[in-house]
């Protein structure tokens, strides 16, 4: 009997690891190629992954709620239609050590092993993936002790690297009494989450308490992602928000002239999204230095410009997709990319690779009918713009002739930074570039 493996897929550069949220196919079922087996979520984006060849799933070597890394196993599939009637039994996830890359090292630290199991997700939340687990458990490393290990991968968590450093340095160093971990931000380096302040303090959970007809939501995976990433993002970054209105008359009386013609040339719809980002574009090459990222005491220069697009999905929840090398497209092309990245990823049809790497991101609140807002660093960007609603207001005109109140297009943008590397002149004289390009749009620019 011929059989093959269904493997997870490669998400990615950083994502070494995915839940499986829910399988489509059960033991026995038929499937075509290109069908799609399960539904899967990283920490990133949801995805299917579909059989590469007709056949009869034989065996689901996980449950839903797994976390399975990258190039593992995860189902077995015969290709020549025959079901067996009896599958050796694979091993528990906890006890499988993930196949992946760059996970082969072995640490030649000597430690008594543990009859322990570490859960997955630990009593403060924290999530532990099967390698390192795995090594906890044959290091003789206690879940108490793990918790203390700082983490420089998504949202704190724990990684290899950081583990066996810890087992290094605990090789090298007299034993002391644990102490509390600093969480790290994604993309800082385990010297960061050292150098933090140490906590004086457990924070206790509040609670809430609930009053009658109060109705409790749990929330969903992305919504706790969410969270976390915007509540460490202000616990690393001390947030500054400047202003600047815009005067976006020549651009409104423009896209009205041109729309319908783009429309049946390009066959898109052009919306103010693209022109913003192209003036966002144009002001970040002035000024480079809002294009980078803070490691520790160093500051890294992107030189790539990969924008990412805030995008507001049906279920509430956001996502942001990012435009690489933006600097490279003409408005066309930006318009078309947003367009398509926008659609996508309401559609939850966006790969993991498009809402990573970005190095500055756009938010459009205008969209909801808001004027302004102070958007949250999108880590471990520096900085991030609010473009708001586009509203007439009468304003005073000035020509050679003399000064006269017209009715004129106006927008807010708010720009908020990180003021450990911007300063409120870069950060002003940024989000001022910005309002000047797009108030000087040509308006009989041809497309």
């Amino acid at each position: 009997m011929a059989q093959i493996e269904l493997l997870m897929p490669k998400m990615g550069e950083s994502v070494a690891e995915a839940t499986i949220i829910k399988w489509l196919k059960e033991e026995g079922d038929q499937i075509e190629a290109e069908e799609s087996v399960l539904e899967i979520a990283t920490d990133k984006v949801d995805s299917e992954i579909p059989a590469p060849e007709d056949g009869v799933l034989v065996k689901k070597l996980f449950n839903e709620g797994d976390v399975v890394a990258v190039g593992q196993p995860i189902a077995i599939i015969s290709t020549d239609g025959e079901a067996v009637a009896e599958t050796p039994e694979t091993p528990a996830q906890e006890n499988i050590q993930p196949a992946a890359a760059n996970d082969t090292a072995q640490t030649a630290v000597a430690a008594p092993q543990t009859s322990e199991k570490i859960a997955k997700t630990s009593e403060s939340g924290r999530f532990y993936s099967p390698l390192v687990r795995s090594i906890a458990e044959k290091e003789g490393i206690s879940a108490q002790e793990l918790e203390t290990i700082p983490g420089t991968g998504q949202g704190g968590r724990v990684t290899k690297k950081d583990i066996l450093a810890y087992l290094e340095n605990r090789k090298n160093q007299p034993a002391t009494a644990p102490q509390p971990a600093q969480t790290a931000t994604n993309g800082s380096s385990a010297a960061t989450a050292h150098a933090a302040p140490a906590k004086t303090a457990e924070v206790k959970k509040q609670i809430v308490p609930l009053m009658e007809g109060d109705e409790i939501i749990e929330m969903d995976r992305m919504r706790k992602l969410i969270a976390e990433h915007m509540v460490m993002s202000k616990h690393t970054s001390p947030h500054v928000t400047s202003f600047v209105e815009a005067d976006m008359t020549n651009i409104v009386l423009w896209r009205n002239k041109v729309k319908k013609a783009f429309l049946e040339r390009e066959d898109e719809k052009i919306t103010f999204t693209p022109i913003i980002i192209e003036a966002i574009v144009k002001a970040i090459k002035d000024f480079p230095m809002i294009n980078v990222s803070v490691d520790g005491e160093n500051i890294i220069k992107r030189k790539h410009i990969n924008i990412g697009m805030a995008t507001a999905l049906p279920n509430g929840n956001l996502i942001v997709p990012v435009i690489k090398d933006a600097d490279q497209l003409n408005l066309v092309g930006l318009t078309k990319k947003v367009n398509d990245l926008a659609k996508r990823a309401r559609e939850n049809k966006l790969q993991p690779d498009e809402i990573q790497g970005g190095t500055y991101t756009v938010t459009n609140v205008g969209t909801f009918g808001n004027v302004m807002g102070t958007p949250v660093i999108n880590q471990p960007q520096v900085a991030i713009m609010a473009a708001g609603a586009i509203q007439k207001k009468p304003a005073v005109i000035e020509t050679p002739e003399g000064d006269f109140i017209g009715i004129r297009h106006k927008m807010f943008l708010s720009h908020s930074y990180d003021h450990r590397v911007v300063d409120g002149s870069l950060g002003g004289q940024f989000v001022r570039r910005v309002a000047d390009y797009l108030e000087n749009f040509d308006i009989n620019r041809e497309f």
